[in-house]
């Protein structure tokens, strides 16, 4: 995808990997962006560090897991800013218990920002792709869509559920020209995990890394933008010896966790 003058539009953008998509897109010529995320200070706060660049910025603080304000917002959108040529489904939200320890409020919480506010976002904005015979669509999945890791299991659940959504679409929306894209870093340093308790060996990568890769994967026509040599690895070793995997990350899940685990074990 050539993004020179184009329209993007980014969820999640006030912090982490969508702040750092939105500047790297900004510095390589995007015309216009549009930003989405529920902080509208934070957000002021990147738009105008995109705004020295000389690039046109939007901002939207909007609830995803709302579909009606959803619904209402994007068509102000389409009106006012142009149409949208690029879409980054970054936006989510991500807790760390044992299973048997998960709270169902932060279990909805997930699902709902993970995965409903992102399908519908993303059937609102396809539908205009659609009508106008282009557009490219990135979703934000994760290393843990292909890995699954305990004591992050709801979260697994919805990348592992980004990424047969992303498959599917890809297949349904060619005939219209458009491009479905998964991006899968492993764990960034960002905000959101930075209260969770790391599994051994794990190096966290920048969010200006997995923004870098993705602007190189937009030039290319792979599927799936897998980021850092430790996601490359770890899908690696779960193809060919799946076994040595499991080993690995029993190994490598935090101790309190395991200890945790130990004690909800019945009698």
């Amino acid at each position: 995808m050539n993004i020179q003058g184009k329209i993007a539009l980014i969820t999640g953008a006030s912090r982490g990997i969508g702040r750092a998509i939105a500047l790297a897109l900004a510095q390589n010529g995007m015309k216009r962006l549009i930003l989405i995320a529920r902080d509208r200070q934070k957000l002021a706060e990147v738009a105008s560090e995109i705004e020295t660049m000389g690039v046109e910025v939007a901002i939207l603080a909007l609830d995803l897991s709302k579909p009606i304000e959803v619904n209402i917002a994007v068509a102000q959108v389409w009106r006012n800013y142009g149409p949208i040529h690029l879409l980054v489904n970054c936006a989510g939200v991500a807790y760390q218990n044992s299973f048997l320890q998960s709270k169902l409020l932060q279990v909805q919480e997930e699902l709902s920002v993970n995965l409903l506010g992102m399908y519908t976002l993303t059937s609102l904005i396809a539908k205009r792709m659609a009508s106008q015979r282009q557009g490219t669509i990135v979703n934000v999945s994760s290393l843990m869509g292909k890995v699954a890791a305990p004591t992050m299991a709801t979260y697994s659940a919805t990348k592992f559920a980004i990424l047969g959504f992303t498959q599917a679409l890809r297949r349904e929306l060619a005939e219209y020209n458009i491009r479905v894209v998964a991006l899968l870093p492993s764990l960034t340093d960002t905000d959101m995990v930075r209260d969770l308790k790391l599994f051994r060996w794990v190096i966290p990568m920048t969010p200006q890394q997995v923004a870098k890769a993705l602007l190189a994967g937009l030039q290319t026509d792979a599927p799936e933008i897998l980021v850092g040599w430790q996601s490359h690895l770890a899908v690696w070793c779960q193809r060919l010896a799946p076994w040595l995997l499991e080993l690995i990350l029993e190994i490598a899940t935090p101790p309190a966790t395991k200890k945790q685990q130990m004690a909800e074990k019945p009698s």
